[in-house]
């Protein structure tokens, strides 16, 4: 089972349903227990930073991610759940992030168009599993208003330019980031969740 983690906003279902669409079992849920059980965790969303970690907190989802990292379970975090994977958030300062790729989201620079939608050409640093079959310099779907600022660049697996370069994938270990949709994003984005989902079964 792959869980979708629920905290009351975002593209649950969406993502949940292009799961379910390449054959994977899925349960979109806020229970720890069956965060924990599950062979590998998605953290979507669309939503704001700081409220996003309250929520959590409250469905006591914080600690049970923290041990999955740990553990090194297999999670794959969207958008919002890359930027909840990082330190801290321009955001929503109030609250700290999980931590797990030391860095800071940031607000995109005064003077472009934001928040920032639409296709986008992603361009491979190194190679990653996530990737695997998906041909550098294919196009994903963003719709976001902060960008990731890792500060280990060996991190970066893939990034975009709009009007400056950032990093729009993260890896380390059997955990990764993305700031595209790749629910909303066609063939690519799901071979992208089919390589995630495969690697969650290959890791029991």
């Amino acid at each position: 089972m792959i869980a979708v983690v629920d905290y009351g906003r975002g593209n649950l279902r969406s993502v949940a349903k292009a799961l379910e669409t390449l054959g994977f079992r899925v349960e979109v849920t806020a229970e720890p227990k069956r965060l924990k059980a599950a062979r590998g965790i998605i953290l979507p969303g669309v939503g704001a930073f700081a409220a996003a970690v309250v929520h959590l907190k409250a469905q006591n989802c914080w600690d049970a991610l923290r041990e999955a990292l740990a553990e090194g379970k297999p999670l794959l975090g969207i958008c919002l759940g890359l930027h909840l994977l990082l330190s801290s958030s321009e955001e929503g300062e109030e609250e700290e992030g999980l931590g797990y790729f030391p860095g800071k989201v940031r607000r995109l620079p005064a003077g472009l168009k934001v928040p920032h939608m639409g296709w986008n050409k992603v361009e491979l640093k190194r190679p990653s599993p996530l990737f695997e079959g998906i041909p550098d310099g294919s196009w994903f779907y963003f719709a976001h208003s902060f960008y990731a600022v890792p500060e280990d660049e060996n991190s970066v697996v893939a990034v975009t330019d709009y009007s400056f370069p950032f990093a729009v994938a993260l890896e380390r270990g059997r955990v990764f980031g993305v700031q595209f949709h790749p629910e909303k994003s066609g063939e690519r984005g799901l071979k992208l969740l089919e390589n995630f989902g495969r690697m969650a079964e290959s890791c029991w």
